[in-house]
């Protein structure tokens, strides 16, 4: 049964915060709060499947639905000034009861087609849940698809959020899809490819600084603007993953195209970085002295750098760097306390880690569940740390919950500023580009910005696609 929360504010104050807050030492890995009912808060900057799926360039996305899962995505095109790569099929009552959602399908997405004055390159299909329900046969309305429309490419993509609990989400399903095209072909031990992220590495970062001390080149599909430059995303000999969620298809591609693949998630651990980028060079060297030995003695210098890279006083420079850019924010932000979110970045608990062995005052991080990747830094500040509080953002005692502090609060992230509404924060999504050394630097800096200037909660939060073109 559904037990109203309350809207009047006598209803408000007798809202506990029982079950929608909970002190990390008394928190369950990796489920700390039970699931039900769910708030979805006004926070938008974080990336969904359509901003992700526009990263393609010279590509429209077709979305097969009803009207009442079709305003939501449509709404995301428009709003990022997409709409002109932009499509959709309505899906009818009378279509499920006296239709055939193959034929829907195949000819719905064929009238989109035929309309346009300029064909794309490739089609990203959004089948949706309605598709499982009904066992839609998707292997025949594809290969129809190809049959009629052999110079399109056609990605196989999913709108099920009724598969969000178990297996592989529809954002795992896309950053596999969105690589699907490319083809073998011959690798270029000089090139290597980031796969499945939605911001540019920033140039400064650790990846980017090393590959181009070695002579390689880094290429991303964020920086694609024609279907030329993506297709030779797949001429890498290795392919590199940084975002949790582009692990799985970053894996995939790797094996179909007979590649080396490195997952090397951004990380606030100084070791697990060196371990990171002492993994990618190791990989690298192999690689160039291949090709020396088949071509000419030219790299020599560049695997000079590689062993240089991995001599522990580089390591100590970049860790020294990090450390005097931390002491001065700590200087700046004293013991105000900070709250976290896991849209800020992938590793939350990890930050929080970081932050508490320098000193700073973490009041709280804001998350639904813990990532198997920060199962050792959950158990670290259950013991170190055990009054930090993890609060719930779908809770639905969250909707009606105190938002306001009484003094200053520095909030990394988004939903972090919401729940607080403090106009002090950092406003970035996943991590925005930064990796390693220069990736905690970069953050540092942006603590400091965001102690010192205040910002519009309500106007940032709501913008969908933190860093895309808003009509907003």
């Amino acid at each position: 049964m559904l037990k109203r929360v309350g809207q009047t504010e006598m209803e408000k104050n007798h809202v506990t915060p029982e079950g929608a807050m909970i002190r990390i030492k008394d928190a369950s890995y990796q489920a700390p709060f039970h699931p039900g009912l769910e708030f979805n808060s006004p926070v938008h900057g974080n990336w969904n499947i359509v901003h992700t799926g526009m990263l393609m360039p010279e590509t429209i996305q077709i979305y097969v639905c009803a009207d009442n899962c079709m305003r939501g995505v449509v709404l995301t095109a428009a709003e990022m000034n997409a709409a002109d790569r932009f499509s959709y099929v309505i899906i009818e009552e009378d279509d499920l009861l006296n239709g055939n959602l193959e034929d829907i399908t195949i000819e719905g997405v064929t009238d989109v087609l035929k309309k346009l004055e300029r064909k794309p390159k490739a089609v990203l299909l959004f089948t949706v849940c309605l598709h499982h329900f009904l066992g839609c046969d998707l292997k025949m309305v594809y290969e129809e698809l190809d049959r009629r429309f052999t110079e399109i490419e056609f990605v196989r993509c999913y709108m099920d959020p009724i598969m969000q609990k178990t297996g592989l989400t529809p954002d795992q399903k896309l950053r596999k899809a969105m690589y699907d095209p490319l083809k073998v072909q011959k690798a270029d031990p000089h090139i290597v490819t980031l796969l499945g992220h939605n911001f540019p590495l920033d140039e400064t970062s650790d990846i980017k600084r090393f590959l181009k001390k070695c002579g390689c080149e880094l290429r991303e599909i964020t920086t694609c603007d024609t279907w030329d430059k993506y297709e030779k995303l797949g001429e890498a000999n290795i392919f590199l993953s940084i975002y949790p969620t582009a692990k799985y298809g970053a894996q995939t591609l790797a094996k179909r195209l007979g590649r080396e693949h490195i997952y090397m998630p951004a990380s606030f651990d100084y070791e697990e970085i060196k371990q990171q980028m002492e993994r990618l060079a190791e990989i690298l060297e192999k690689t160039l002295v291949s090709e020396i030995i088949q071509t000419s003695e030219e790299q020599i210098e560049t695997l000079n750098v590689l062993i240089d890279a991995q001599k522990d006083s580089y390591y100590e420079k970049e860790v020294e760097a990090c450390e005097e850019t931390i002491k001065k924010v700590r200087e700046v932000v004293g013991d105000t306390p900070i709250v976290i979110d896991y849209l800020m970045h992938p590793r939350p608990l990890g930050l929080a880690k970081y932050l508490l062995e320098h000193g700073f005052c973490v009041e709280a991080v804001y998350l639904d569940g813990v990532s198997p990747e920060e199962e050792q830094e959950f158990y670290w500040l259950s013991k170190h740390a055990p009054k930090l509080e993890l609060r719930a953002t779908i809770q639905p005692k969250m909707r009606v919950l105190p938002r306001k502090h009484e003094e200053k609060v520095l909030a990394l992230g988004q939903k972090a500023a919401w729940f607080t509404q403090s106009p002090y924060f950092v406003n970035v999504v996943e991590g925005a580009g930064w990796y390693g050394f220069d990736g905690i630097r970069k953050m540092a800096e942006l603590m400091i910005r965001a102690y010192e200037e205040e910002k519009e909660v309500e106007d940032l939060v709501v913008r969908k696609g933190w860093g895309c073109e808003s009509c907003i």
